[in-house]
């Protein structure tokens, strides 16, 4: 019994001490909430907008090569080289590794770039890899008969991928581009290796000022728990009235009105 109150008064005084904590440097933690998802979300945004394109232009570019002149052909095995080594290098290295390249490589001493600027690009460029492997197999996922019969009525290739391929999808893919943003909340930690003020780095800064680990790594903790779920359910919910649309848009077109019913 006696052990029992002592941890719960133990635990007690640990968790007001966290609390006083969270006080004293809630302007430090609310604005790097906001740094966080500003950079979540332009990366999970641009980064969508450069896997759409890469993912387009790598389907359109080992679409029907036999179909092509030989100049041609040579032109779109470049292109497709170029995407591929894209995807490849930015999907197999570390965000960390990237930011510390491109940060103090060139975008700081070249551009005088802020660490938020270079935040935002290196995850945009990151996060562009991922995407564009999301479009492909969302591209694939497409009934191969729409591209025929898009093709049958004289669409050209950059046509039918932009009317017909690429909206159908985003949709197939929306889940997975949906955890991409919950990642990229995550992931944004490693960018303040680059002195970027996210909530890790905010968390450090604290741990210096308050000598302790626990109280401001159980802050952020929470706080990333929170921003994760929230962010999940938001986007299940969304996820769940796309299908809803989806699969209602169908039985509305094939049930018949009521007037046109004969007795």
């Amino acid at each position: 019994m006696n052990r029992m109150l002592i941890f719960a008064a133990a635990n007690g005084g640990f968790l007001s001490k966290t609390w006083d904590v969270f006080v004293k440097y809630q302007p430090l933690f609310l604005k790097a909430i906001q740094s966080t998802l500003l950079v979540a979300f332009v990366g999970t945004i641009v980064g969508l907008l450069i896997g759409l394109l890469v993912g387009a232009v790598r389907a359109i570019t080992s679409d029907n090569e036999v179909n092509r002149k030989p100049a041609t052909r040579v032109v779109y095995k470049v292109i497709y080289v170029l995407t591929s080594v894209y995807v490849e290098v930015f999907r197999g290295t570390p965000m960390m590794v990237q930011a510390m390249f491109l940060h103090y490589t060139f975008f700081a001493p070249m551009f005088h770039w802020s660490p938020i600027t270079s935040a935002m690009v290196i995850i945009s460029v990151n996060t562009g890899g991922y995407m564009a492997e999301i479009v492909r197999s969302g591209i694939q996922a497409v009934e191969k008969g729409q591209l025929e019969g898009a093709r049958s009525i004289g669409m050209t290739s950059f046509q039918t991928m932009r009317y017909i391929v690429l909206p159908q999808a985003i949709k197939n893919s929306f889940p997975s581009i949906g955890n991409e943003f919950v990642v990229n909340i995550k992931d944004s930690c490693v960018l303040n290796c680059i002195q970027f003020s996210e909530l890790f780095f905010v968390a450090k800064s604290v741990q210096g000022s308050t000598f302790s680990y626990a109280e401001p790594f159980l802050i952020v903790g929470i706080i990333y728990l929170i921003l994760t779920f929230v962010t999940s359910r938001i986007l299940g919910y969304i996820e769940k009235r796309m299908n809803h649309q989806r699969s209602s848009y169908p039985a509305s077109m094939s049930t018949p009105k009521s007037g046109t019913l004969k007795g």
